[in-house]
Formats: C-alpha cells, structure tokens, sequence
C-alpha cells in the first residue's frame, strides 16, 4: 500500500493529497504529528530513498529552528540524527510519499507527475 507521511494542516502536505487524488493513486495517510514515524521506520525510508539523512529534516521548521540544528547536525551521528526525527514529526521534511518501495521526498509537481506513468 502507498503511503504518504503528512501533516495535513500544511499547504505542501495539502498540494500532494489533491495531486494524489486527481491521479487517482490510492494511499493511506500517517498524519506526522499524530503518527511519527519512529526510528526504524525513519532508517527504512531513507535506506529507500537513497538519499543523504540531512534531507529528511525540516530546516524551515520552527523546532529545527528553535533547536539550532543548522550548525549542531553537522556533528550529530546517523544514530543520533534518527533519533532526533523520530522525537519530534514536526522535524521530518514533509511529505514523504511512499510509493511502490519509492520514497519521494517534499512534493515536486514534475515528480509526482512521473509516478503515474
């Protein structure tokens, strides 16, 4: 099943669920607030997604910001990164759609585009 990690009180979050649906993709929704993912489900998106740790984090977010991550996650290690996505959803760069064992990161409408095809 397809899924797309979201919060839905995000415009972003918001753009992707419509692209979805005008798709006609089925998905389930993990409301990131209410459901953050945890550590294990963390390493295996970005274990998937291939993608570097560092872009699975909210740098616009208020509690990044509040937590003076941009100089302190230079420093962190892989275990202690996780952790701290998993303590908080509000950290986890948003949406993350899980799509046929394809993690996409953000939304892109060019990019969502090409999953339907």
């Amino acid at each position: 099943m397809n899924k797309l990690i979201a919060y839905m009180k995000c415009s972003t979050c918001i753009k992707a669920k419509k692209h979805l649906d005008n798709l006609n993709v089925e998905y389930e929704i993990q409301d990131i607030k209410l459901d953050n993912p945890d550590e294990v489900q963390i390493d295996k998106l970005i274990k998937l997604s291939g993608l570097d740790i560092n872009k699975f984090f909210n740098t616009s977010g208020l509690v990044y910001k509040s937590l003076n991550l941009k100089d302190k996650i230079k420093t962190l290690s892989y275990e202690d990164k996780i952790k701290l996505l998993a303590s908080d959803g509000m950290l986890v760069k948003r949406p993350i759609l899980l799509f046929n064992d394809q993690v996409i990161v953000g939304y892109k409408q060019e990019v969502y585009e090409k999953i339907s095809n």
